[in-house]
C-alpha cells in the first residue's frame, strides 16, 4: 500500500479513483469512510457482483447497484458468529448505563463548523487551544465556557453562552449522542468531539440518568450490540486486507479507528 500526504489541493485516490474533488477539504474520518466505501465498491466489482461499467463518483456518493452489489459481497466475505447467552448477560451488567430509558442531559457546547471548502488543519488548530482553555479552567472566575461560546461557536446556541438544554439521545445526531449518554462524567468532555457538524467542545452540566432495563427486556438489543461488534471487527479485518492490496494517496487507512460504510 502506497500513501502520499493530501493537502488542500490535493486528491486523494484509491487505485487511482479519486475520493475528493480538487479543492474540496474534509475531515479525516470522512475522507477514511470515503476510502473504505471505495475499496470495497472495488472489490465487489473484482468479484463480479458489480458491473465493471459501475462509475465511481468523487463526492462519495454510489449507486444502487453499488451499495446492493457491497452487501452481497460482505455476505460472502464476513463471518459473524451468534452471541451466547453468557456473552449478552456480560455485556448487559458492563453497559447497564447504555440500557436506560428517559435517559436525559443537559449540556452545552462550542461548534467548530466544518464548512465547504474548510482548512481542517486549521479548525483543529483554532478549536483545541479552546478546548484547553475551557477544559483547564479552576472556575473560580467568570463563566469562561460561555465567553468562549459566544465568541467561537459556529452554532446559533452560541449567542446563549452554547447552551443545548436538556437533550435525549434521539436528539442528536448519533456520533454526538455515543459520546453523551450511557455515561456518569460530568463536566467538560476529555476531548473534542467529532460529528457531520463539525469539531465541539462539549460541557455535560447536569445528568438525569433514567431508569435500568432488565437483562429480560432488553435481550434482543444486548444481542444486536454484540452482533454489531462483531460484524465491525470482521469489517475492519477485511478492509485491512483490501488496503493492503491497493495502492492508497492521500488517505490514512491504518488507524484503528477507521471508520466503516454506513
Amino acid at each position: 500500500m502506497t500513501l502520499d500526504t493530501i493537502t488542500a489541493d490535493s486528491v486523494a485516490r484509491i487505485n487511482g479513483v479519486a475520493l475528493n474533488n480538487p479543492g474540496e477539504v474534509l475531515l479525516p474520518d470522512a475522507l477514511r469512510q470515503r476510502a473504505c466505501t471505495e475499496l470495497l465498491r472495488q472489490a465487489a466489482q473484482s468479484a463480479g457482483l458489480l458491473a465493471a461499467s459501475d462509475a465511481p463518483c468523487a463526492d462519495g456518493v454510489i449507486s444502487e447497484a453499488a451499495s446492493a452489489a457491497i452487501e452481497a459481497l460482505l455476505e460472502q466475505n464476513l463471518k459473524v458468529p451468534e452471541p451466547s447467552e453468557e456473552a449478552c448477560r456480560r455485556y448487559h451488567a458492563a453497559h447497564e448505563g447504555a440500557y436506560r430509558s428517559g435517559e436525559r442531559v443537559r449540556a452545552r457546547h462550542i461548534l467548530f463548523a466544518v464548512t465547504p471548502g474548510v482548512d481542517v488543519v486549521a479548525l483543529r488548530k483554532r478549536a483545541e487551544p479552546v478546548f484547553l482553555g475551557v477544559r483547564c479552567h479552576d472556575g473560580k472566575s467568570a463563566d469562561l465556557f460561555a465567553d468562549a461560546a459566544r465568541q467561537w461557536s459556529n452554532c446559533p446556541s452560541g449567542e446563549r453562552g452554547g447552551d443545548l438544554g436538556w437533550l435525549a439521545s434521539a436528539d442528536c445526531a448519533p456520533e454526538f449522542a455515543r459520546e453523551l449518554f450511557g455515561r456518569s462524567e460530568v463536566g467538560v468532555l476529555p476531548r473534542l468531539v467529532h460529528s457531520r457538524f463539525g469539531l465541539h467542545v462539549v460541557e455535560v452540566l447536569e445528568r438525569e440518568p433514567g431508569v435500568a432495563q432488565s437483562f429480560e427486556s432488553v435481550r434482543g438489543a444486548v444481542a444486536m450490540a454484540l452482533r454489531q461488534q462483531a460484524f465491525v471487527t470482521a469489517l475492519r479485518q477485511y478492509l485491512s486486507v483490501l488496503a493492503g492490496a491497493a495502492a492508497v494517496e492521500g488517505v490514512e487507512l491504518d488507524a484503528a479507528d477507521t471508520p466503516l460504510v454506513q
